[in-house]
């Protein structure tokens, strides 16, 4: 009997070819092959339990990801590979395949699998088979693993699983994704892997006598291709045609943005309204004065402020989700081929530009399925251009202090308009980066033919995208309960350091029995005050004040501890409504004191600027690690940071004028 469940242990997330994790060591290890979007990571997740990213779009997985399952005899390793068409690599995360199965140790690094599980799409059954040549070559126990039957048998075709067994010579098991039938009967396979059969005469090498092998073993097993989906071609007649195509898509990014204030904006009230109620609740009834101060300043006014903003990012990653099941992203990728082709880059980029989306490193990494390593570059340089979700929280503060729920362009919303238009020149920005680069690093070199399989649209399984955005608020839930609380603690201190004694503000001529008047002091006398003073010469011609510039600074750990900033001080200066406070915060001193702090040109400057900036060290700790050198992420930030301050300053003088 085998047991269902999975250990649910995840790890190996970037090797290049490197061993997997110590605790993995000695155990039995099933190396998960195929072609780009053949169902690899979704059996991944099925049989380990666990929820590694999928997509119905080629280039997801990118590195190695390792997970442990539990048959009769203890515990095994399965490992998802990175896609690929052969074994003949031409991009880094193919070479990660090729390393893997170097069955003669040319790479001592590596653990080699014992067992191969070849997923092959049935209804490119042809194309896998020249895979599976190559693999068969390993001499490795295999197991195919036939996928996209259901599909087969909707388009009228055909095939004989058992005489395609006896044809190859291993055992063959068809999986259909939602079905646990299949999986039940791959785990008791695997149970068994010593005793797998093996052909008794391997497949040939010679490109010509592969060919007769494959047409020898479509015929054995009574392969009937299936019929053209013809509503599939239908709807990519409209969706990639190169006028319609791109209004198409520009038009369903519009209406993303729309919704996501339409249906999450109410929510995000109703979560603010609790979090003011209860620092005020804290501040009535917890009578140690710091401890009152630091869980209704630091705690429920910096976190709960970036909190509140959870309803739009839960949104944001249902309609990516919804987007990617679907099968339009690679539509998407293809229309834009053409734009990336005038930059000197392929299609292939803008998928890894399109993973940035939800966070620029997914995005980076995915920059290995390239086969350019100058495209490879280009792109890693663009990347963090794009309009990450770590960016959302602070788009939505500044959005919503820039214009009311009510406030509209026409029929459409205001702030949803402003985030559409925000999002569009990130990704302009993102591909003109990346094609500056690729033209200072190469000029005129000739572009390598772009190959995407464009998957079937289907209905997104409710399953895999409830998975998929239980996943990223989880991972915004930890970012928020570490990087940011952390980071949101060691402020709070310095916003109330030094201590000031009641006889040294009745001196400076505060009134002792007013906590505004005395927070208020504190606060702007305090060291956060001061450092944030001290970089105003960088700022100042942008219209930040030292509130602006802490958070600016502070944002360099996460760009949401930029908003957890802004809420704190509000909160210290009104905590039953942080948000009436931060919305009438005034310059303090200087020519400008008296004037609104968040005026429109101020916002219009700090929108330009968190669009440029390359305020995340986690970002610049992958671009280390994938350029394998400190000049590049150097680089990406000192001219981030130069084209945000210029950005910033043209925006407020802009709008300044017009305003």
């Amino acid at each position: 009997m085998v047991r269902l469940a999975g250990t649910g242990e995840l790890s190996g997330h970037h090797h290049h070819g490197g061993g997997g994790a110590a605790t993995n060591v000695g155990l039995t290890r099933f190396a998960v092959v195929g072609s780009p979007n053949s169902g690899k990571t979704t059996l991944f997740n099925a049989l380990t339990g666990l929820h590694a990213k999928t997509g119905n779009y080629p280039g997801v997985t990118v590195a190695r990801f390792e997970g442990r399952m539990r048959l009769d005899d203890g515990p095994v390793v399965v490992e998802d590979l990175p896609g690929t068409y052969s074994l003949d690599p031409i991009s880094p995360d193919e070479q990660i395949v090729v390393d893997v199965l170097d069955t003669d140790h040319h790479n001592l690094r590596v653990d080699v699998p014992n067992a191969l599980l070849v997923m092959l799409n049935a209804t490119t059954l042809r194309r896998s088979l020249g895979l599976l040549a190559q693999l068969l070559q390993t001499g490795l126990p295999t197991c195919v693993v036939l996928t996209f039957t259901d599909d087969l048998a909707r388009r009228q075709g055909h095939i004989d699983v058992a005489a395609l067994s006896r044809a190859i010579g291993v055992p063959v098991v068809p999986v259909v994704a939602g079905h646990r039938d299949g999986v039940v009967a791959l785990r008791q396979a695997m149970a068994g892997f010593e005793s797998w059969s093996t052909p008794v005469v391997p497949p040939p090498t010679d490109t010509a006598e592969v060919t007769a092998w494959v047409d020898s073993v479509l015929r054995a097993a009574g392969y009937e291709l299936p019929d053209l989906d013809h509503r599939t071609r239908r709807i990519d007649a409209v969706l990639l045609h190169p006028v319609a195509g791109t209004v198409i898509f520009l038009l369903t990014m519009f209406v993303f943005f729309q919704t996501i204030f339409t249906l999450a904006a109410p929510l995000q009230g109703y979560v603010g309204d609790f979090f003011g109620w209860l620092g005020g609740l804290v501040s009535a009834h917890v009578h140690l004065s710091w401890l009152s101060a630091f869980l209704s300043e630091a705690v429920i006014g910096g976190v709960g402020t970036v909190l509140s903003f959870l309803p739009q990012i839960i949104l944001l990653f249902v309609l990516i989700a919804l987007l990617e099941g679907s099968g339009y992203l690679s539509r998407a990728a293809f229309l834009m081929d053409r734009v990336m082709a005038r930059a000197g880059l392929e299609g292939r980029a803008f998928v890894a530009l399109l993973s940035s989306v939800a966070c620029a490193i997914p995005g980076i990494m995915a920059t290995r399925s390239l086969p350019s390593a100058k495209d490879r570059l280009a792109t890693m340089m663009g990347a963090p251009l794009m309009t990450c979700s770590a960016r959302l929280p602070v788009y939505l503060l500044l959005v919503s202090l820039l214009f009311d729920s009510a406030a509209r362009v026409g029929p459409f919303s205001a702030r949803g308009v402003v985030m559409f238009a925000l999002y569009l020149m990130g990704a302009v920005s993102a591909m003109a980066a990346a094609a500056v680069f690729k033209r200072l690093s190469a000029r005129g070199g000739p572009l390598l033919p772009f190959y995407m399989e464009m998957p079937p649209y289907q209905v997104p399984r409710l399953r895999t995208m409830a998975a998929e955005v239980w996943t990223a608020a989880a991972a915004f839930q930890r970012k928020v309960s570490s990087i940011i609380l952390v980071t949101t603690a060691v402020l709070w201190v310095l916003l109330n350091l030094p201590l000031r004694h009641p006889d040294q503000l009745s001196a400076a001529g505060v009134d002792t029995n007013d906590p505004a008047a005395v927070s208020a002091y504190v606060i702007d006398h305090s060291y956060a005050a001061s450092i944030g003073r001290a970089v105003e010469p960088v700022f100042a011609p942008l219209g930040f004040d030292w509130r602006i510039n802490v958070g600016i600074l502070s944002s360099l750990a996460a760009r949401e501890t930029f908003v957890a900033t802004l809420g704190q001080v509000a909160a210290a200066q009104s905590p039953d409504d942080p948000g009436a406070s931060l919305r009438g915060m005034r310059v303090e001193r200087g020519p400008q004191a008296g004037r609104l702090l968040f005026d429109a040109p101020t916002i219009a400057a700090l929108l330009l600027f968190f669009m440029y900036a390359l305020q995340c060290m986690s970002t610049v700790g992958v671009l280390r690690r994938e350029t394998g050198s400190w000049k590049w992420p150097a680089i990406a930030f000192g001219y981030m940071f130069v084209v945000a301050w210029v950005m910033a300053l043209a925006a407020r003088t802009i709008v300044a004028a017009l305003w």
